[in-house]
């Protein structure tokens, strides 16, 4: 499976007298394969455009960078699996772990930039947790776990992340399923509570940093039997950050997916 996935993360709700804009591009390229029946392996590379533009001694600076990021490896096992005529619901616990390939010392004419700036966090990190999937003719139930736990580089370490993601998927089109239907579309709502712990710099926790923030993201996604084509709006709906940790606006998704 070949996914590519478009991301375009707007930041601007700063509570903080700098008026921080943050805007990140990014293009997710995945690429899964299925070892065998049960056992599927994932790598994630992403590619960046990060801007942050902000008051600086009375002056408007921007600080930027582009380029590839961390890549991921991650392995998914299926350890559980019950099918019945018309449904499937299915458990699958996972394990990854991020190698520092994106750069996490590039300068500007200002200095080094800032850690959300960088295309890397310069840290080796794992991740693991377990996905449940609950599938019918009609809808599709999906509902994650998972915790990634950070590691120090550089005298930086970004705070540990736990996040619990549920997603219900309707087929909207066609109604009646019959004999030789090419394709089908979907509504789809997806839930996001994502927590944070705070970043650390020389050992030393930063208070305007980490939070709980919880997005819905309504919409579409069109299926083929080779492809599947999706989009969505990720709004914050609630957002409980420490100090003057920067806020969220929306996140916009669109992916292209193929199997083969």
């Amino acid at each position: 499976m070949l996914r590519e996935q478009f991301i375009y993360n707007k930041n601007s709700r700063d509570p903080s007298p700098a008026n921080r804009d943050m805007r990140v591009s990014g293009l997710m390229s995945v690429l899964g394969y299925g070892v065998t029946r049960d056992f599927a392996v994932f790598g994630v590379l992403p590619y960046f455009e990060k801007r942050l533009d902000m008051d600086q001694d009375g002056q408007r600076v921007t600080r930027s960078d582009r380029g590839f990021g961390d890549l991921t490896v991650i392995g998914r096992y299926t350890a559980y699996q019950s099918d019945a005529p018309g449904r499937t619901f299915r458990v699958a616990p996972f394990l990854g772990v991020k190698a520092p390939t994106g750069r996490d010392d590039a300068r500007d004419g200002l200095g080094r930039l800032p850690s959300v700036v960088q295309l890397g966090s310069g840290s080796w990190d794992a991740s693991g947790g377990v996905v449940a999937t609950y599938q019918t003719l009609d809808f599709q139930i999906d509902s994650q776990l998972s915790y990634q736990a950070n590691r120090e580089a550089n005298g930086f370490r970004f705070g540990n992340v736990t996040e619990l993601d549920a997603s219900f998927q309707y087929r909207l089109w066609p109604q009646i399923i019959g004999g030789g239907v090419p394709a089908f579309l979907y509504g789809v709502l997806e839930a996001n509570l994502i927590h944070a712990q705070k970043n650390r710099s020389g050992g030393v926790a930063d208070l305007n940093s980490g939070g709980t923030t919880l997005f819905l993201t309504p919409g579409l996604q069109y299926v083929t039997r080779k492809w599947i084509i999706e989009m969505g709006v990720q709004v914050p709906v609630a957002q409980n950050l420490n100090g003057t940790a920067l806020k969220n606006n929306y996140i916009l998704n669109t992916s292209f997916r193929i199997n083969f």
